[in-house]
């Protein structure tokens, strides 16, 4: 059973984590949180195995969130949840810890899905801000194909799959 704790300054989008995570058989809700610092007051008192977490809330951001969070909880699961399709943002959330990025406009099925990818100890992150990502990353042509040797078969085609989303 995955525990989880929802995050969202809108109430209307915490009543639809609510049902979508309520009707899953191997989830439970324990708890939500309207803002950060009650984020964090929750997963200090609830012990979540997912923080399910919003980036723009009035009181403390969703980046402060997952520091503090992960300083005190090295192994709980964040997957930020925002509207926010932003490199900067997407990759300053993966340096403050967390598991997983995806966009508010995922399908139901994604965000099930994104939920047991972290808990597998994976990372997950949006296929359209993946490209961005692996476009940033990754070497210019000239030096691509050296890398590109240096890896072996299986590394290939995980990439591969990754680019794909």
């Amino acid at each position: 059973m995955t525990r989880i704790l929802i995050t969202d300054d809108h109430a209307i989008v915490r009543t639809g984590l609510r049902t979508l995570l309520t009707s899953e058989p191997e989830m439970e809700l324990v708890g939500e949180a309207s803002g950060g610092y009650e984020a964090i007051e929750l997963a200090e008192k609830l012990h979540p195995d997912v923080l399910l977490l919003d980036l723009s809330m009035p009181d403390l951001d969703g980046i402060q969130v997952t520091r503090v969070v992960k300083a005190k909880f090295p192994d709980l699961r964040i997957l930020i949840l925002t509207v926010h399709e932003d490199q900067a943002l997407l990759r300053e959330a993966i340096r403050a810890g967390a598991s997983g990025y995806i966009v508010k406009r995922a399908a139901e099925s994604e965000l099930i899905s994104a939920i047991n990818v972290v808990m597998r100890g994976d990372m997950v992150v949006d296929p359209a801000l993946m490209r961005g990502l692996l476009t940033d990353t990754v070497p210019p042509t000239s030096q691509a194909s050296e890398v590109a040797e240096q890896l072996t078969p299986r590394e290939v085609q995980v990439l591969k799959l990754i680019v794909q989303g």
